[in-house]
């Protein structure tokens, strides 16, 4: 009897609706492949939520989540609900379904693909070999300390307590000894003090519970330097919110495409949320051209994080590499024919469908 899922899809705004679908359709075509079921429902968040509901996460978007095995997100935000003074926001909703459903940790994978290794503006030979892996935690730290705003003074507190930063710590060191036991602290312990609470904690939970992973600390200017210049050497990299934020971004751009690219947001039970690290791109949206692969990617992190379905996963994967493979290429990856490769350039739909015809049985 096939395994059954629930999963909440939060479409969005922007492109997101459009890079959803066609993972919904991937998901699908995958089941019965792996005797799985996977049974939907969609829910509102974001901008389309404040301007039906009010808020950025109605109640029952996140009580829907709350009793999901999974939940796939594609996009919040745009024009229309861009103003940073406004009492409610799209990215709200993103801050208070982290913290409502208690992931406190973000996974970001970074893989270079050989067959868009011309997309970054870095040379290929530094780009050569980079799988890395960041973990930043997520309901922690200066977005959630306490803070006023004024016109005259305002402040933000970076905020972490000794438990904040062992259970994130925790998740990027298992990441680690599954991976190549390395693993690369970021703070700014020469100048804050909860940087100094954070790299203390961290030396003593390493020392005690996983001394087989290699610890290193990096300060955070320093690592913005090195993700440049040597990506290579990193593999799992563990870093409070904001600089996590900063680092995941600047990461990003070392595949070239934003397209590219999953993250799993995760707590301690095995409910997580998974969403691409692009924005709504409004821009391009509802042109039929946006890239669908780092969301049907993040619904590979679906698999093996929340389900435990590592085969189809890998099967996910495997078909992503196979439509890349044979030259197919979303818009914004339109440069990366490499000398001896012509590319044809496909929309958010075909390419979709292209991904589904590479999906082969375990």
């Amino acid at each position: 009897m096939p395994k059954t899922y629930h999963i909440v899809l939060l479409p969005g705004d922007g492109i997101g609706p459009e890079v959803v679908a066609e993972t919904r359709k991937t998901l699908d075509a995958l089941a019965p492949l792996f005797d799985l079921t996977f049974d939907f429902s969609e829910h509102l968040i974001g901008g389309i939520a404040i301007d039906e509901t009010g808020s950025p996460l109605p109640d029952t978007t996140l009580e829907a989540c709350r009793q999901a095995d999974a939940i796939l997100l594609g996009a919040v935000g745009g024009p229309k609900w861009s103003d940073p003074t406004a009492s409610v926001r799209p990215e709200q909703g993103l801050l208070a379904i982290r913290k409502g459903l208690g992931l406190y940790a973000n996974l970001r994978p970074v893989k270079i693909f050989p067959q868009l290794i011309t997309a970054s503006t870095l040379r290929p030979d530094v780009l050569q070999g980079v799988d890395l892996l960041v973990v930043r935690e997520l309901t922690g730290g200066i977005y959630f300390g306490p803070r006023q705003e004024g016109s005259e003074e305002a402040y933000d507190t970076m905020l972490y307590t000794r438990p904040e930063v062992e259970r994130v710590v925790r998740v990027a060191a298992r990441a680690a000894q599954k991976r190549r036991g390395k693993l690369t602290s970021v703070d700014k312990a020469n100048v804050l003090a909860s940087s100094r609470l954070w790299r203390q904690t961290v030396t003593r939970l390493m020392a005690e519970e996983f001394p087989d992973v290699v610890l290193e600390h990096v300060l955070v200017d320093a690592m913005t330097m090195h993700l440049i210049r040597r990506p290579g050497d990193f593999d799992v990299i563990v870093s409070g919110n904001m600089f996590g934020d900063i680092i995941t971004d600047e990461a990003a751009m070392l595949a070239g495409s934003m397209g590219m690219l999953p993250s799993a947001s995760l707590g301690d039970g095995s409910r997580g949320l998974y969403e691409p690290i692009h924005g709504s791109a409004p821009d391009i949206a509802g042109q039929g051209i946006a890239n669908p692969l780092a969301t049907i990617l993040s619904a590979a992190m679906m698999l093996r994080h929340s389900l435990g379905e590592e085969a189809a996963a890998r099967a996910l994967e495997a078909a992503v590499e196979r439509a890349l493979d044979a030259g197919y290429r979303t818009p914004d990856l339109a440069h990366t024919a490499q000398p001896d490769q012509s590319v044809e350039i496909v929309g958010t739909k075909a390419m979709g469908e292209i991904v589904r015809g590479y999906l082969t049985p375990p």
